[in-house]
C-alpha cells in the first residue's frame, strides 16, 4: 500500500476546518451572514477605518475578495466606505451601529462553536493545541500567527517540560 494521506496531520487539519466552517457558516447564514464575512467584520471591531488593502492582508485574501465582501456587507448596512483622509482615491471601512451589533453574535456563534469542537479537550490540550496551530502558521508563512497577549511561548515551553 502507498502514501494514506488520511493519515497526516496536515489532512486532518483541512478535515477539521472544512468541517468548523460549514458548522459555524450554518449559524452564521442564521442572522444573515456567510462565511468570512465575520473574519472582516471581527478585523474591525479590532481596528475599525482599516482600508481595503489592510484588510485583505489581514484576512489572507486578494483584494477583489475583500472588495465584494465589503459590497455584500455595505448592502446589509453593517459596514460603511469612506474616503481615506489623506489621499480621497482610497477608501476606509468602518462597522455601523449594525456592524458592531453583529459583533457579540458573531461572538456566541465562534464560542458556541468552539465549545463543541473541543467539548472532551482539557483545558492542557486547548492551550498546546492553540499554541501548536500557531506553529503550523509560522511555519506555512501565514500572516495570522500574531502573538495573543497572556499566550506566550514560554508557558508553552513551561508546560512541555511538565
Amino acid at each position: 500500500m502507498g502514501f494514506d494521506h488520511r493519515r497526516t496531520v496536515t489532512y486532518r487539519l483541512s478535515q477539521a476546518a472544512r468541517i468548523y466552517r460549514a458548522r459555524a457558516g450554518a449559524q452564521l447564514q442564521q442572522i444573515g451572514l456567510h462565511s468570512g464575512q465575520e473574519s472582516l467584520l471581527k478585523a474591525l471591531s479590532t481596528e475599525d477605518g482599516m482600508s481595503m488593502s489592510d484588510l485583505a492582508t489581514t484576512l489572507g485574501v486578494q483584494p477583489p475578495t475583500i472588495t465584494k465582501m465589503i459590497s455584500r456587507l455595505a448592502a446589509q448596512d453593517h459596514v460603511e466606505r469612506r474616503a481615506h483622509a489623506g489621499d480621497g482615491r482610497q477608501a476606509d471601512v468602518f462597522l455601523t451601529d449594525r456592524g458592531r451589533r453583529a459583533i457579540a453574535t458573531i461572538d456566541k456563534v465562534w464560542k458556541r462553536v468552539e465549545k463543541t469542537a473541543l467539548g472532551d479537550i482539557d483545558e492542557k490540550d486547548r492551550k498546546r493545541l492553540r499554541r501548536l496551530l500557531r506553529q503550523v502558521e509560522r511555519n506555512l508563512g501565514g500572516r495570522g500567527a500574531k502573538d495573543i497577549p497572556g499566550d506566550d511561548d514560554r508557558e508553552f515551553a513551561e508546560e512541555a517540560a511538565s
